[in-house]
């Protein structure tokens, strides 16, 4: 998520927590595991039962955020398993510990190597990053004027890689609400009430990959099979594809999030606007 200062980013991190689905015995039981492990079990020893949400701070090293030490005692990333990791600020964390979060999104596994031996750690996480369109946070805000120059904006987003940008299947603005909008903005859908639709989203993609997995861990032959265009959707993906140069992991992306978009409508068939709603979730593909 990129905005200004204040738009509410932290929030909606948040809020995505709290519209995930509860977690099912086997995922209970893997959390409860690697927060034993890391010594972080608390309750007398009783199972979580609730999502991880885990915020580490910008300063945060690789060991911190990857796992490691002469135990190899897992980090934030694996703390956050079957839940949320949000990374505030995402280009100041250190260079080494964003190329170092590449693989694991990839993979949702990773593998750590020490001279006490080898652990494989889980990564089935949702990653959140948010960061302001440049150093002082002000660029495109109608009310506030930007004071950086071409060369620090271009620096300072600079700091997050196009390969770990391209990892993120949504990239939306988060623009500063007016007035209006901050004061009447209770008529908006609750958390449970979406809730309820991506509990029934969930259920199709269990019933259709016959397994706890959702649509964002297919494979690319999966992606394919599943997330088939009608004539008017691939003319729609052609055009785009070719004039925003996306990557193929891009391409499989945003077939995966068109596929879930229409499981929340349910709807059998990826439609245009479902394709279209997906495209529109790559935004700052189209600023670099």
């Amino acid at each position: 998520m990129m905005g200004p200062p204040g738009s509410g980013k932290t929030l909606l991190a948040r809020a995505f927590a709290g519209i995930l689905p509860p977690l099912t015995s086997e995922e209970s039981l893997e959390v409860t595991q690697m927060y034993s492990s890391a010594g972080l079990l608390q309750g007398e020893g009783r199972l979580i039962t609730t999502r991880p949400f885990r915020s580490p701070h910008h300063t945060a090293t690789v060991a911190g955020i990857i796992g490691g030490g002469q135990k190899i005692i897992p980090g934030e990333l694996v703390l956050a398993n079957h839940g949320v990791l949000f990374l505030d600020e995402l280009p100041e964390f250190s260079r080494e510990v964003l190329e170092s979060l590449r693989q694991p999104l990839e993979d949702r596994t990773f593998t750590l190597i020490r001279a006490r031996g080898r652990v494989d750690f889980p990564a089935r996480v949702s990653v959140i990053g948010s960061m302001n369109p440049c150093p002082c946070g002000y660029l495109g805000d109608k009310g506030r004027l930007c004071s950086c120059s071409p060369i620090q904006i271009n620096n300072y987003r600079g700091r997050v890689s196009g390969p770990l940008l391209d990892r993120f299947d949504l990239q939306i603005e988060v623009p500063r609400l007016n007035y209006q909008e901050l004061k009447h903005g209770d008529n908006t859908e609750t958390s449970e009430v979406v809730l309820q639709r991506v509990v029934k989203a969930r259920e199709k993609q269990w019933e259709r990959f016959k397994e706890i997995k959702t649509n964002a861990e297919m494979t690319g032959r999966e992606t394919k099979e599943i997330c088939r265009l009608d004539r008017q959707g691939e003319s729609l993906l052609q055009r785009v594809f070719d004039k925003q140069h996306f990557s193929a992991r891009a391409h499989d992306r945003i077939l995966r999030v068109a596929r879930t978009a229409a499981d929340m409508d349910n709807c059998p068939d990826i439609q245009v606007e479902h394709l279209a709603e997906s495209l529109q979730y790559r935004v700052l593909d189209k600023m670099n």
